[in-house]
């Protein structure tokens, strides 16, 4: 009889683990782990539930105001209606301050939700919506930092330019279009959902969709961009110095390519600021899933300020710009002058 009590409590057990997609085993009790809902919320359990939600919403909503002070300062200095004339630094800038202003907005109320009832956010239909715009708004800024770093690698080294079509109609398809797809596959396949901090990829679920879709991509394009910027700013030194007094046509559209990829660069500079931190969270919990709590502290707080980033990038091409006006200014009333002097001489 005790014999075929265990048997049948074996094989219960054998079942039940089975069928379960993942399990945790906690003081020899197995609980079952069906999607990200049944992650416990973190924080929760070691006392630093408020010290990671209140830091990210209050970085959150600084990188929101920056954002909206970007588009409307933007839009004051310049008309909207010439927005495709602008240079491409300040076209990007527009670009990033939409992108942080979507994130931002989705990001903080998926925070608030989570602090408000220290819970997962239900329905899951709201936390999916959720994900889907992190992985759309992530993804789109990090293919066109890409792309400003690869443009300003060829402006330098060949001396040629992106052309990305009438309206941006290649950028906006590459940054925009392809992260949409890839979010509404993960959506459609129920890849996103809660990973016990906040709404993503599925902590259960999604795991493997979280590294090929954001841990492998994020660092490829790190990297990339950090050694991109490394070797442009290398050959914009050697070339400031061999140019610095030569005179001519040549030497001055040289100069220009110069500054256009410095400021440039910038963009390339605030991402890595931003996403270091994630880039280096994704690659150890490749190898050891027990991340420094430290670590993921930076990954809340850099991760959210992209709008404060972008926001300091706006403010050195402005005035870059308007020192470039009073430069050209004064050497108008310069050539004036020096004009009117001649002219006396010879009356």
């Amino acid at each position: 009889m005790t014999s075929s009590l265990n048997d049948t409590e074996l094989s219960t057990e054998n079942t039940f683990t089975e069928e379960s997609t993942a399990t945790i085993t906690q003081s020899n009790v197995i609980v079952s782990l069906g999607s990200g809902y049944d992650l416990p919320v973190y924080g929760l359990d070691n006392g630093q539930f408020y010290f990671i939600h209140i830091p990210a919403m209050i970085c959150i909503a600084l990188s929101f105001f920056s954002a909206v002070t970007i588009l409307i300062a933007s839009f004051k200095m310049q008309n909207y209606r010439t927005f495709f004339c602008w240079t491409k630094s300040e076209r990007f800038v527009v670009y990033l301050a939409i992108c942080d202003g979507l994130f931002n907005i989705a990001h903080t109320v998926d925070h608030a939700h989570i602090a408000i009832t220290k819970n997962h956010v239900y329905p899951r239909e709201l936390c999916e919506f959720y994900g889907f715009m992190l992985a759309e708004f992530i993804t789109a800024q990090n293919l066109m930092v890409n792309v400003v770093a690869i443009n300003a690698f060829i402006l330098i080294f060949f001396r040629k330019s992106f052309k990305f079509g009438k309206y941006d109609w290649k950028l906006l398809l590459w940054t925009f279009g392809a992260p949409f797809l890839g979010a509404m596959a993960a959506a459609f396949a129920g890849q996103l959902g809660p990973n016990g901090t906040f709404c993503y990829f599925d902590g259960v679920k999604g795991k493997i969709t979280n590294i090929c879709f954001t841990t492998i991509p994020l660092l490829v394009i790190l990297v990339m961009n950090t050694a991109l910027y490394f070797i442009t700013w290398q050959r914009i030194r050697v070339e400031g110095k061999r140019l610095k007094n030569v005179l001519g046509n040549s030497a001055k559209s040289i100069r220009a390519s110069h500054q256009a990829a410095r400021t440039m660069s910038l963009f390339v500079i605030a991402f890595i600021a931003q996403w270091w931190a994630m880039a280096l969270y994704g690659t150890w919990q490749l190898i050891d899933e027990n991340v420094p709590l430290a670590l993921f502290q930076f990954v809340t707080t850099f991760s959210n300020v992209g709008g404060i980033l972008n926001g300091v990038v706006y403010i050195i091409i402005r005035r870059r710009k308007l020192r470039a006006i009073k430069d050209t200014e004064e050497g108008n009333v310069t050539d004036v002058q020096t004009l009117q002097s001649k002219s006396n001489r010879q009356n």
